[in-house]
């Protein structure tokens, strides 16, 4: 930006920063009341079941009741995502960088984030944020930052340790609290969908004198005289109640964007080094104005991140819109319909059941009073079978019960609350297994859709903002570091309930000695919500861890298993050796079978044999008749190897 264009503003503006402050400020006010205003009211009363005359059905309505359904409906859906966040105790963890070798750092960081948090009642001031964003559709609160005196029950030895001194530790600290702010006390730019795309944000409303000046007297607001502040109810928490005017101060404090030069107008800008004054337009700022012109606190944004100290999330996002979507918007329609519905049954039976009487004024005797009560006797002139006659407008119809019935039904659907009776047919019995599950899938999407939104928007920033708090300005208790948070969150009690009937249903189906088993254990006991849940998780996973001397035993029993497999093997490998030294002996053996055969055929033959023609002739005799046996009994060898071969197939 150009140093003329800047210096073109400048001379076009002549104003002081608590007037530019003031004027957003109402602008912002003006677009409120305009659009949101009278629509948060009315919301605000059938939440609280406050009953006034601009919310009646039609003119001639007598009855004064607001069906609890959307009541019901508020508290259900808070009940949900409250138990999803805070049910296990923790809400947030952080995730430490792989390379980083110390992991102490993180664990003391976030346990003491979590015993600040505990200590200062966060989460409170969180359940009235949903409570608000239920209700209203958007829920906003400020980050607030303080001094305060820890005092803590301590001793200290006296006389060299002879005695013994009782008293109080005190030490002064900073604390980090969350502290909830109602819609019509936080202004917006119109034309942001969030705190940090806004010009600036401002939370306008009422405060205790009190308070003002003990933030005068430490230093942190301008000793400047402030008067008492003028009455509106427009910004009051609770417009139906009688306005207390006394002792209260309309403090303004904003959070964004201002013109440098009039910020450097005031008296807090001297003390900026000359390094923080850059050539642009807009600074990032903080302004406190008290009663709409006094100027309390004017100072560049202090914070070492830069952020605004303001935290918001609407109940569902409308595109395009920073309020959001309620509750109570939701089932408006549904909720109004049953009010008329209930206040014109109420209206009817008015008419049919109270006693009403007709007669004949000319003879009644003058000066009586025609009332209608048990033991009252009445005097006519005449037969009063003729004068008096009592009478009703019929009798009110049995379908208006039903039908009130239906639009409660509706509430639920618009919403996705469910109370103890559930939807009818779909999850009180009359439906199948299957038409449940979807009934309930879908109840457990929406919530959870408003789980993760709250979670993105509001508990992990709030959480950032605190922790960043904390580093900047308590270095010695809390580690300086860029650690990413993130939400620890469960199912809500429906979605848990529903989660731990499937996990028995599925523990049936299996044999205990299953491995899965101890985990499908575990995962039941975790979602419900027990006192001795962590006891219990922590004995099931030490049962399930082996026991050294059981394992010592198992393993001796495998090692002795292993040597008489072994030694089997040892065994069976010598029978095998043997088996084929014997079968290369026989083979041998048989091998000199024929040589054997052909001496003893040669001994016998030749054996009383002379020399000689004739004896030459009976060798030669003998010798075919010895080859012509031989080949016979080979032939039988054979043939009975043949058979034996066969008999061995046929066996196989």
């Amino acid at each position: 930006m150009s140093e003329d264009f800047i210096q073109d503003k400048i001379d076009i503006v002549e104003e002081t920063l608590e007037e530019w402050v003031m004027d957003k400020v109402y602008q912002w006010r003006d677009h409120f009341e305009a659009n949101y205003q009278e629509d948060f009211n009315e919301y605000y009363r059938l939440w609280r079941g406050i009953w006034a005359a601009e919310d009646k059905t039609r003119d001639s309505e007598r009855s004064k009741i607001i069906s609890p359904a959307l009541q019901q409906a508020v508290e259900s859906s808070v009940a949900e995502v409250e138990e999803a966040t805070f049910g296990r105790g923790k809400f947030f963890d952080i995730d430490d960088d792989v390379t980083d070798q110390e992991k102490q750092d993180v664990a003391f960081l976030r346990e003491k984030l979590h015993e600040d948090f505990a200590k200062h009642k966060v989460r409170k001031a969180v359940a009235e944020c949903l409570i608000n964003s239920a209700v209203f559709g958007t829920g906003i609160a400020e980050i607030v930052i303080s001094e305060e005196k820890e005092m803590a029950p301590g001793s200290q030895p006296l006389m060299g340790g002879e005695l013994k001194a009782v008293g109080v530790n005190i030490r002064d600290r900073v604390v980090v609290k969350l502290r909830p702010v109602m819609p019509q006390n936080f202004l917006i730019d119109p034309n942001a969908t969030c705190v940090e795309d806004a010009l600036g944000v401002a939370v306008d409303e009422f405060v205790s004198r009190h308070t003002v000046e003990v933030l005068q007297e430490q230093g942190v607001y301008r000793k400047e005289l402030v008067g008492d502040a003028s009455p509106d109810t427009d910004i009051e928490p609770d417009q139906d109640l009688t306005v207390y005017q006394e002792d209260k101060i309309r403090l303004t404090k904003y959070y964004g964007l201002v013109p440098r030069h009039l910020l450097e107008e005031t008296e807090e800008y001297e003390d900026l080094v000359e390094e923080d004054k850059s050539d642009s337009y807009y600074v990032e700022a903080v302004v406190v104005i008290g009663n709409e012109g006094t100027l309390l606190k004017a100072e560049q944004n202090p914070y070492m991140m830069q952020d605004r100290p303001i935290v918001a999330f609407p109940w569902d996002i409308v595109p395009g819109r920073f309020w959001g979507r309620g509750v109570c918007e939701k089932g408006y329609n549904s909720q109004k319909a049953l009010d008329a519905e209930l206040r014109a049954r109420i209206d009817a039976l008015g008419l049919t059941v109270h006693p009403m009487m007709a007669m004949d004024a000319t003879r009644i005797p003058r000066g009586s009073r025609p009332e209608i009560r048990p033991g009252k006797l009445l005097l006519t002139n005449g037969d009063p079978r003729e004068i008096l006659h009592p009478f009703n407008f019929g009798q009110v119809n049995q379908i208006t019960f039903a039908q009130a019935q239906a639009l409660q039904q509706m509430v639920q659907q618009a919403t996705g609350a469910v109370d103890s009776a559930g939807i009818a047919g779909n999850i009180n019995g009359e439906a199948t297994a299957a038409g449940i599950s979807m009934s309930l899938g879908a109840i457990i999407k929406r919530h959870k859709r408003t789980l993760i939104n709250f979670q993105e928007s509001f508990l992990l920033p709030f959480v950032t903002k605190a922790a960043h708090r904390y580093m900047q300005f308590e270095p010695e208790l809390y580690p300086v570091a860029d650690y990413k948070f993130n939400a620890v969150s469960s199912l809500g009690i429906i979605a848990r309930e529903y989660e731990v009937t499937q996990l028995v249903q599925l523990l049936q189906t299996m044999s205990p000695d299953s491995p899965l088993y101890p985990a499908l254990i575990q995962s039941i006991i975790d979602n419900m919500n027990l006192s001795n849940r962590e006891e219990l998780i922590a004995t099931l996973q030490q049962a399930s861890q082996p026991n050294p001397e059981a394992q010592k035993m198992q393993q001796a029993m495998q090692q002795a298993q292993m040597e008489f497999q072994q030694s089997q093997t040892q065994a069976l490998m010598a029978q095998a050796q043997e088996s084929a030294a014997r079968a290369q002996k026989l083979q041998q053996e048989a091998a000199a079978v024929p040589q054997e055969t052909e001496i003893r055929k040669i001994e016998a033959i030749t054996r009383n044999i002379t020399q000689g023609n004739q004896d030459d002739k009976q060798f030669e005799r003998r010798m075919q008749i010895a080859d012509k046996r031989l080949k016979d009994k080979d032939l039988n060898i054979k043939a009975m190897s043949l058979v034996n071969q066969r008999s061995n197939n046929a066996n196989a």
